[in-house]
């Protein structure tokens, strides 16, 4: 086990990336608002993540190439490849431009937290914390804030832990949630957002590129297995976690959901008034961490995709990455509620999924690249289940949105 854990490296980033200001706010939203119902879908999408993180791990470690590269090259003679390229490219603007608009709001009611939710600070918030990413995109100085930030978010992981002992939550409400599925009425868009704010579609780029500046070869892929699995499973734990908390802490109360600071009265047993200050400094931890890796992901995915050469020094890579940023600034000042454009980002990446997932599991069959490590039965009859039924609760929830259900 002890071996199992020192080879832990990109699969915490991937889990990092999905443990952000987003899923904590998806999270609360669901415990508070469904109490354990909605625990099933974690189960389900912590699996899918990790079905498909694999195979975007071994694409990396075996090929030595990114999922957008690869992609290229495959499809290069091809008459679907530009119309492929073009729905794919439309699905990663879309869906980060959505998810880093959660996450600068995220960041910006952090600091309303802290402000004593002064809704003032919320817009002055939201273009300090753009501005700081847009330059250590720019400047290429993230890395040097990469571990502080990660330390912060870890920190808020373990409070959520330790309320979770505190709050004691019903156990068997708690069983039930975990091993029933069913959706409560009105629980389909939150739904969505929990299997989107898990199964992130940028992260199956960011893993493969991830993986190739620490493995190569299929002598690796045991140590890129273990990674993958512990570091997403302790993830999707976490997220569980979360709910049961805001299950237990908040559900029946009547409190609705609409700052971090309603969101820190789950800390309250055990951390009292500190809980705003805690919940505050976390959320902008994990906002700004979020804030850089979305535009940073689209920026290493379009980058492959349209063959840009010079990697993450090149002024292009740098532009297409503050493009996404731009997006999401204009989106989080909107004057929409922060709730709801967090709520719809996580959403927006639950529907977007299939498309990624699709091509992921389409380059993951080729055998002239993949040889022996492309998938098998069970690989494509899994990562297939999790296409379907991704696929089947999109297309429910856009018939309900316009009315045929």
């Amino acid at each position: 086990m002890l071996t199992r854990l020192k080879s832990i490296g990109p699969g915490a980033l991937v889990a990092a990336a999905f443990i952000g200001p987003g899923t904590v706010t998806v999270a609360t939203v669901a415990g508070a608002n469904f109490g354990y119902a909605l625990l099933w879908v974690l189960i389900f999408a912590t699996i899918a993540t990790v079905i498909l993180q694999e195979m975007a791990a071994r694409l990396g470690v075996i090929t030595q190439k990114g999922l957008g590269e690869t992609l290229s090259e495959v499809l290069d003679d091809s008459v679907w490849k530009w119309p492929l390229f073009g729905l794919m490219i439309v699905a990663l603007y879309l869906g980060n431009a959505a998810y880093e608009g959660g996450n600068l709001s995220g960041a910006a009611l952090g600091v309303q937290a802290i402000a004593e939710h002064k809704e003032s600070v919320y817009r002055f918030a939201v273009a300090s914390i753009s501005t700081i990413a847009a330059l250590l995109i720019w400047l290429g100085s993230y890395r040097q804030l990469e571990k502080i930030l990660l330390g912060l978010v870890v920190l808020m992981a373990l409070a959520f832990v330790a309320t979770f002992l505190i709050v004691k939550p019903d156990i068997g409400a708690l069983g039930r949630g975990l091993l029933i599925p069913r959706i409560p009425s009105g629980g389909l868009m939150t739904v969505i957002a929990l299997i989107g704010t898990t199964v992130v579609p940028y992260n199956l780029f960011l893993h493969a590129s991830a993986v190739k500046s620490r493995w190569s070869g299929p002598g690796d892929l045991a140590s890129a297995r273990s990674d993958t699995m512990i570091s997403i499973g302790l993830g999707g734990l976490i997220t569980i976690l979360i709910v049961s908390t805001a299950a237990a802490s908040i559900f029946g109360t009547g409190l609705q959901i609409a700052s971090a600071g309603d969101m820190a009265t789950q800390f309250e047993p055990l951390f009292g008034s500190f809980s705003k200050y805690l919940l505050g400094v976390a959320f902008i931890a994990a906002g700004l961490s979020s804030a850089i890796t979305a535009p940073l992901a689209t920026a290493y995915a379009m980058s492959e995709i349209l063959g840009f050469k010079g990697g993450a020094t090149s002024r292009k890579f740098r532009l297409i990455g503050l493009t996404v940023l731009l997006a999401g600034t204009a989106l989080a000042l909107t004057g929409i509620k922060p709730i709801t454009i967090i709520v719809f980002a996580q959403m927006a990446n639950g529907l977007l999924l299939p498309i990624i997932a699709s091509f992921l599991l389409f380059a993951m069959n080729r055998k002239a690249l993949l040889g022996e490590n492309a998938n098998g039965v069970m690989a494509n009859i899994l990562g297939g289940t999790v296409l379907v039924i991704a696929t089947g609760l999109g297309i429910r929830m856009i018939a309900t949105a316009i009315g045929i259900l």
